[in-house]
């Protein structure tokens, strides 16, 4: 009955069927990648029972066993960003009905957690009804520090913003990162992630980093290059790139304090 209000509503008319699982995220929607190739999954441990996911607006690998996203993945333009600024925030956050249900997210998991639905590809960054509904996907949520989610990881999100508008496009890769053997799991089902990184490349002046920041309130944070994400998390996000591009030192702008 719920997701014939939906329909009504024009919000959620699609009974997708559930994807099969894949280690690499073969892809129909290379709109979402540097050089269209998605991100590679080099730590197999990660790449295990994962689906690659399109959404609109962004892209998913969604892992099985953590019941987070691997990564969500995304290209920014200036003129996407100006259309996510004169949108007003609509909350549909909703398991993700292209996903088995006995490995998906429920917001049931979630519920009385002491957590945040923490957006991998965030909602500030969606120009669209249909990309801002999708962003509420839980295939595109982590268990988040609230501090964190509203303070540092946001401002990072607007740095990330503000480099797509000065300098017209920036491509980005999302997710979370696990260390430790003390992993807090929400009802037995889904991973709490220890940390959070976001890579960006530029094309304009052809540089590539990434932000890594634990999942704990605070302003600590570390600019990285891609070699040394990639050691970190398993995950390539820029497989296209020059060598040299990905051991550079990371010259990302600084997130800042402002209205957070």
């Amino acid at each position: 009955m719920f997701d014939a209000l939906l329909c009504a509503f024009h919000l959620h008319c699609a009974h997708p069927k559930p994807v099969a699982p894949s280690p690499e995220a073969a892809t129909s929607c290379p709109q979402n990648f540097q050089a269209g190739e998605p991100p590679r999954v080099l730590n197999p441990k990660v790449a295990a029972s994962t689906y690659p996911l399109c959404l609109s607006g962004f892209a998913t690998l969604f892992s099985g066993v953590t019941r987070t996203p691997v990564y969500s993945a995304e290209h920014l333009t200036a003129a996407r960003i100006a259309a996510a600024r004169s949108m007003a925030r609509v909350d549909t956050f909703h398991p993700e009905p292209r996903l088995p249900v006995d490995v998906r997210s429920e917001l049931r998991d979630f519920r009385r957690s002491g957590y945040d639905r923490g957006h991998m590809a965030p909602n500030g960054d969606m120009g669209d009804g249909a990309s801002q509904r999708d962003s509420f996907s839980l295939a595109n949520m982590i268990p988040q520090d609230h501090n964190d989610n509203a303070g540092l990881w946001s401002a990072i999100e607007e740095a990330t913003r503000n480099t797509a508008v000065t300098d017209g496009e920036v491509y980005v890769v999302t997710g979370p990162l696990y260390q430790g053997a003390d992993i807090t799991v929400l009802q037995g089902r889904v991973y709490v992630p220890t940390g959070i990184w976001k890579a960006v490349y530029d094309p304009v002046p052809a540089i590539a980093g990434a932000y890594l920041v634990d999942n704990k309130p605070g302003w600590d944070y570390r600019r990285i290059s891609i070699v040394d994400l990639t050691k970190l998390t398993g995950v390539d996000p820029f497989p296209h790139l020059p060598a040299a591009v990905k051991a550079a030192a990371p010259d990302l702008p600084p997130p800042t304090h402002g209205r957070y």
